[in-house]
C-alpha cells in the first residue's frame, strides 16, 4: 500500500490538533479509548482476540440499526454514503455467477408471493444468459441478508436468470428506501420482494430442497455480535448444492488502518462509526465457523479500493483486509 498523500497527512494532522489541549483525566480516558480501538501486538504465541458474546444470540445490534437509519436517504445517491457499495456491486456477481457455474442449480418451483405480466416478460426476456453461463433463465431463488436500500437485491432480482429474490432488513427506515426505490421498476413486480425481519425469525424450510439456490451476506458478518451462531442459523436456509457469498473484512493492523482511522475518521469516505474493528472476521476465523457442519468448494477472493478506479481484484489481499467468501452446502 503507497504511502498517505501529502493532502492525507495534513488532514491527519488536523484530526490531531483537534485531540487537544486535554486535561490529564481527559487524556487519560483517550488513552483508554484508543487502548480499544488499536490493534493488539500479533504473535505465534499470541493470534488475534476472538471475543464474542455468546449469551443471548441476536443478530440486531440496535446501534448497528440506529447508525444505518442515520445513512438510509442517501443509500441511492452515486456519491452519497453508500458509494463504496455501488462500486463492489460488480465484483459480488462476478463471483457468484462464477460459483454457480461451477454448480448450477437444480432445486424445485418456486412460487413468488405475487407475479405480474411484466415480471414474466422480463424473466424470459432473455435466453442467451444461460447458454452462456449453463445456467438456465428463471432459476435462481436469492435470500440477500442485512440487504439495505436493496443494491445488490435490486442488480439480481433483473437478471434473466434469476426466479426470485427475497431481501431481508431490520431497519425500518433503510427498507422504506429500498422499496421506493423498486417501486420506481414495473419490472422488479414479482420478481423481488423485501421483509422487515431479521434472520431467527425467518422459519426454516421444512424441506432442505425447498432452501435457497443463493444466500448472501454482504458487509454483514462484521456487523453482528456472535458471527459464529449467525451463520449457523444462516445454514438451514441454503438449500443442499447452494451457496453461501459473503463480503467481509480481514482484522489486520492495516484495515484498522484503511477503513477506520483513514476512510471513516480522516477522509470521510466512509461515515465514521460505520465499523467496528473488534468485528472484522478473518478468513481462518470464517473457515473455523464453518468447518465439519457441512460445508465446501470454499472460494476466497481479496479485493482492494483503489480511488478512481473503484474495486480490484488483488490475490492475498484477504488476509489484509477486505474480501470475498463463497462455500457450496454439501
Amino acid at each position: 500500500m503507497p504511502a498517505p498523500t501529502r493532502a492525507v497527512a495534513g488532514a491527519a494532522s488536523g484530526f490531531s490538533r483537534r485531540l487537544v489541549p486535554c486535561s490529564r483525566p481527559q487524556l487519560a480516558s483517550l488513552s483508554r479509548s484508543l487502548t480499544r480501538l488499536l490493534p493488539p501486538t500479533s504473535t505465534a504465541s499470541s493470534p488475534w482476540p476472538t471475543s464474542r458474546c455468546h449469551s443471548t444470540f441476536s443478530s440486531v445490534n440496535p446501534n448497528e440499526v440506529s447508525h444505518f437509519t442515520a445513512l438510509a436517504a442517501e443509500w441511492w445517491e452515486p456519491h452519497g454514503s453508500s458509494r463504496l457499495l455501488h462500486l463492489m456491486n460488480p465484483l459480488r456477481h462476478d463471483l457468484i455467477r462464477a460459483c454457480l457455474s461451477e454448480s448450477p442449480p437444480s432445486s424445485p418451483p418456486y412460487s413468488p408471493p405475487s407475479s405480474s405480466p411484466s415480471a414474466s416478460a422480463s424473466a424470459s426476456a432473455s435466453s442467451s444468459s444461460g447458454i452462456s453461463t449453463g445456467i438456465p433463465d428463471n432459476s435462481i431463488t436469492y435470500l440477500d441478508i442485512g440487504c439495505g436500500g436493496g443494491i445488490f437485491a435490486e442488480s439480481a432480482a433483473r437478471l434473466p436468470t434469476t426466479k426470485h429474490v427475497t431481501a431481508i432488513d431490520p431497519t425500518p427506515s433503510v427498507l422504506a428506501v429500498a422499496k421506493a426505490h423498486a417501486r420506481k421498476d414495473p419490472s422488479l413486480a414479482g420478481k423481488l420482494s423485501y421483509q422487515l425481519t431479521s434472520v431467527e425469525q425467518l422459519p426454516i424450510p421444512a424441506d432442505e430442497g425447498q432452501g435457497y439456490d443463493v444466500v448472501t451476506l454482504f458487509e454483514v458478518i462484521e456487523h453482528v455480535d456472535d458471527p459464529a451462531a449467525f451463520l449457523d442459523r444462516v445454514r438451514p436456509l441454503v438449500r443442499p448444492g447452494g451457496w453461501l457469498v459473503m463480503s467481509t473484512i480481514a482484522r489486520t493492523w492495516i484495515s484498522w488502518l484503511t477503513t477506520n482511522l483513514i476512510a471513516e475518521d480522516i477522509l470521510r469516505i466512509v461515515p465514521p462509526g460505520t465499523h467496528d474493528w473488534n468485528k472484522y472476521v478473518n478468513e481462518d476465523e470464517l473457515r473455523g465457523f464453518l468447518a465439519g457442519k457441512g460445508w465446501d468448494s470454499a472460494r476466497v477472493v481479496g479485493v482492494v479500493y483503489v480511488p478512481g478506479l473503484g474495486w480490484r481484484e488483488v490475490k492475498g489481499s484477504e488476509k489484509v483486509g477486505n474480501y470475498f467468501f463463497a462455500v457450496r452446502k454439501v
